[in-house]
């Protein structure tokens, strides 16, 4: 976590050349991989085999929560402490493993592990099996906006008294050629391969679409009296929680930016924060030409004049875009912006938009107290989800 953010704030860009497979014949060739993970620093082989590479980063995001967290889960009732993933994908490259297993030797040279591997709820599924976690358990498969959901909700289970503690964020791992052919075919990728790291550019007039990414995230969420029990070192409040849908469009945001707008609106009201308490926005901000515009005027939709004193920026115009597990990323960013006083650039912010007026916090971290940082996440289907976290004050 300390890498990420210490990176974030130096705007350092984690998008290079595709690596995993062959990209050429593909407009997009680059990614923001996950170069340097081992599986088996956090899982032994035998399992680590048996695991789709998006389940063995929710089970690695898990165990590096739970220590951060300090939980010690030989003293907690199991049966109440639950795991609520978001996820896009599922196994995307087990998806094409298979595939081509099919049509080129038959399929029953399929691996048994074929659909264990690829259903997107697996990642959950691993992680309750792997720490033995017997409490609510669920997966949020809301595209983009998965992960935000996944908070959202998992905030929810505590507040029913159904947990006293949720593992929950988002994992994702489908760079593929299958992934990348589907979102290449709808012109929705960056095609500035000569130089990947300014690729991904959110509300800079020459962005030309987003950059895939993968990875993952969790948060330890805990009911307040279980937390101070127990003396955990709490980070910060999940405060609200919105969640909305376009009803417009299959892929494209509604272009009134309605649904967006009610989103923030219904977790501004959850959290019981009035518009001119927001001290940061940490935005969808996927570098698109259309999202970007229309995220914006939601923006100044629901602040009015308010909406040009806030300053707002994208996690993604470093680490691209990690689908499901985006939220749960950003989620990461938000908490430390909180706990740190400062909040991280947009990068490759170089030639303004017009439709794309706010202050993003262009190329460079800015100190900034923040109490209150709001999260967006919109999803292929029009899914929006927006989370609101705060400072804990005792």
């Amino acid at each position: 976590m300390e890498t990420f953010w210490r990176r974030l704030l130096r705007g350092e860009s984690g998008v290079g050349p595709i690596t995993f497979f062959d990209p050429s014949g593909y407009p997009c060739r680059i990614a923001a991989q996950v170069n340097d993970f081992d599986p088996v620093q956090f899982i032994n082989p035998k399992e680590a085999r048996r695991m789709a590479r998006f389940s063995q980063f929710a089970v690695a995001s898990s165990l590096q929560a739970i220590e951060a967290a300090h939980l010690d889960l030989s003293k907690e009732d199991t049966r109440r402490v639950g795991v609520l993933l978001g996820n896009g994908n599922g196994g995307f490259p087990t998806t094409e493993e298979g595939a081509r297993t099919l049509i080129e030797k038959g399929g029953m040279k399929i691996s048994p592990f074929f659909f264990p591997m690829l259903l997107p709820n697996m990642a959950a599924a691993n992680v309750s099996r792997l720490l033995g976690l017997r409490g609510y358990n669920s997966t949020v498969i809301t595209a983009c906006a998965a992960s935000n959901q996944a908070i959202g909700e998992a905030a929810e289970v505590v507040r029913r008294g159904v947990a006293d503690v949720m593992l929950t964020g988002g994992t994702e791992a489908g760079i593929s050629a299958l992934g990348l052919a589907g979102f290449s075919v709808m012109r929705a990728l960056s095609s500035r391969n000569e130089e990947p790291e300014r690729a991904s550019r959110p509300f800079d007039a020459q962005r030309d679409g987003f950059v895939p990414a993968e990875g993952a995230a969790v948060l330890v969420l805990e009911e307040l009296g279980h937390a101070l029990r127990r003396d955990a070192p709490i980070l910060a409040e999940v405060a609200g929680f919105g969640c909305s849908s376009d009803a417009y469009h299959p892929v494209q945001p509604d272009e009134t930016g309605e649904g967006a707008l009610q989103a923030m609106k219904w977790a501004l009201e959850d959290a019981r924060v009035s518009l001119d308490e927001v001290d940061y926005i940490n935005a969808h901000g996927t570098s698109t030409p259309l999202n970007d515009v229309i995220e914006t005027m939601a923006i100044k939709r629901l602040f009015g004049d308010q909406a040009y004193k806030i300053p707002i920026s994208s996690t993604k115009s470093m680490i691209g875009h990690a689908f499901g597990a985006a939220g749960a990323l950003e989620a990461v960013a938000c908490i430390k912006s909180i706990t740190d006083g400062i909040v991280h650039p947009t990068i490759n912010y170089q030639f303004p938009d017009p439709q794309c007026d706010l202050d993003y916090v262009p190329n460079q971290a800015r100190e900034k107290d923040v109490r209150v940082a709001m999260s967006n996440n919109f999803g292929f289907g029009g899914q929006n989800a927006c989370v609101v976290f705060k400072r804990y004050e005792e």
